[in-house]
């Protein structure tokens, strides 16, 4: 059932100043459906997004208004088409938007991201980047199947001899450890990473000594130092030249794991006490790095990269969010693109994916312990970064006060490098509400550059630390 929602001029006015993007489309009543079945399925092909029929678009894509259908009968030649192709659902939801004193119904249509590829009604897939809805040619589908989880990389087989991974050490200690009766090359058939005398991807991957022999450029570790906070590393803050990390995916997972809690053991940061050793949860470090590896798309020629800086630590793996997954339910939703490497490297003598579908789980109650603030997860147009950021829990308010606690005064730089801020405005704002509340005061003969502030000595207010 398709309901009539009465909005306020206040959300009419939200509606009004929405720019057309990767998660929205605006389009008058006049459009036919057919076309809005291309801009429908782009949006359930990508990330989701929201579509509102019944908006007219001002000059420069600006000073949009409100001109919707006479009635809800007015838009069932719409409707008709949109639930044959995209039924009324968990993925779909359609309802009507009016308010006093605007003129008709605007058709508001919410399209989650699907499990599954959608078609617009000429037949053709599409698929959103930024404003427009586009065709997704031949391969394109191949790699929109793997983003779907349709289909995997890890099934395909190489042609490779099959004693790369019948006849190697990795293999030879795995049966040793794990299956101490049986032949390798017969296990391995049974686990159908040997098919029709052709190791597959996901055996080569977990098997083979070298794996990056067969398929270089796709399945190695890249770990690199950057001496820098700022947004982005370069080469000339980089500590030394980006390390590669390779053999099988249970030797990278142990030793890019271990290389990246060695290097941050060299970093250091300004903390209440002065500098200290950074530190980061090692099952947060553990559990992403894993993720990452045995969750990436393996059909996009890339590594993943491992980047150090001074106040955080990314990790970028190879390819979109699979399937119905997104940033919001990453926590929640299961599903794995690499079903056969995710069983299998389980089977290994302390297997990284101990807890099957709960590593990112782990990695952010860890940091939440340490009282460290969440990784941040954003996806990105071909892969999927994790930011593991060194910000403590708390408001920047709090912060300083903590640090004036043990120190005179305080200036920006230290509150930037305190808190992760990289505005200098920003926080000369909260110095102005700290020193509104009574609990700073600017030291005196410091401006400019030079500008510092320590507490006040009779400190009053709602800020004062003892009153938390």
């Amino acid at each position: 059932m398709i309901h009539k929602v009465s909005i306020p001029k206040s959300q009419v006015f939200k509606v009004l100043q929405v720019e057309e993007g990767h998660f929205t489309d605006l389009k008058a009543v006049e459009i036919a459906p057919a076309k809005l079945t291309k801009a429908i399925a782009a949006f359930a092909n990508a990330d989701g997004g929201e579509l509102y029929v019944g908006i007219d678009e001002g000059a420069n894509g600006k000073n949009h208004k409100w001109r919707g259908f006479t009635n809800m009968e007015a838009a069932n030649g719409h409707l008709q088409v949109f639930e044959e192709l995209f039924p009324l659902g968990g993925d779909f939801l359609y309802e009507f938007l009016s308010c006093d004193g605007e003129l008709g119904l605007v058709l508001h249509v919410i399209i989650q991201k699907t499990k599954g590829i959608k078609h617009a009604s000429d037949g053709k897939a599409y698929i959103r980047r930024g404003s427009q809805s586009l065709p997704v040619g031949p391969d394109g589908m191949e790699r929109l199947r793997r983003n779907k989880g349709m289909s995997s990389f890890e099934s395909e087989t190489v042609a490779a001899p099959i004693d790369l991974i019948s006849n190697s050490l990795t293999i030879i200690d795995f049966m040793l450890s794990s299956v101490p009766t049986g032949e390798p090359e017969v296990w391995l058939r049974k686990q159908m990473v040997i098919i029709t005398d052709k190791p597959t991807v996901a055996g080569l991957l977990l098997y083979s000594d070298e794996p990056q022999a067969v398929l270089p450029k796709r399945c190695a570790i890249k770990v690199y130092r950057y001496k820098t906070t700022d947004a982005e590393g370069s080469r000339e803050n980089l500590a030394f030249d980006p390390l590669t990390i390779e053999g099988s995916l249970y030797e990278q997972i142990k030793q890019a794991v271990a290389k990246t809690a060695e290097l941050i053991e060299g970093v250091k940061v300004l903390g209440p006490e002065g500098l200290t050793q950074i530190t980061y949860p090692f099952e947060t470090l553990h559990e992403i790095i894993t993720n990452a590896v045995i969750h990436r798309d393996y059909g996009t020629a890339d590594d993943v990269h491992v980047r150090i800086f001074d106040n955080r630590v990314e990790v970028e793996s190879p390819g979109r969010l699979p399937a119905h997954v997104t940033t919001a339910n990453i926590l929640k939703e299961r599903f794995s693109r690499n079903g056969a490497i995710v069983r299998l490297i389980n089977k290994f003598p302390d297997p990284p994916n101990k807890d099957v579908g709960e590593g990112l789980a782990t990695a952010f109650a860890a940091m939440k312990k340490l009282k460290l603030k969440d990784p941040v997860i954003e996806e990105r147009e071909n892969s999927v970064r994790v930011n593991i950021r060194h910000e403590r829990l708390g408001s920047p308010e709090e912060i300083i006060m903590q640090y004036l606690e043990t120190h005179p005064e305080i200036n920006n730089r230290t509150v930037r490098a305190l808190t992760g801020i990289g505005s200098e405005n920003k926080v000369k704002t909260i110095f102005l509400r700290l020193i509104d509340a009574g609990q700073i005061e600017r030291v005196p003969g410091k401006r400019g550059s030079a500008s510092a502030y320590r507490r006040v000595s009779t400190p009053s207010g709602i800020l004062h630390p003892d009153t938390h």
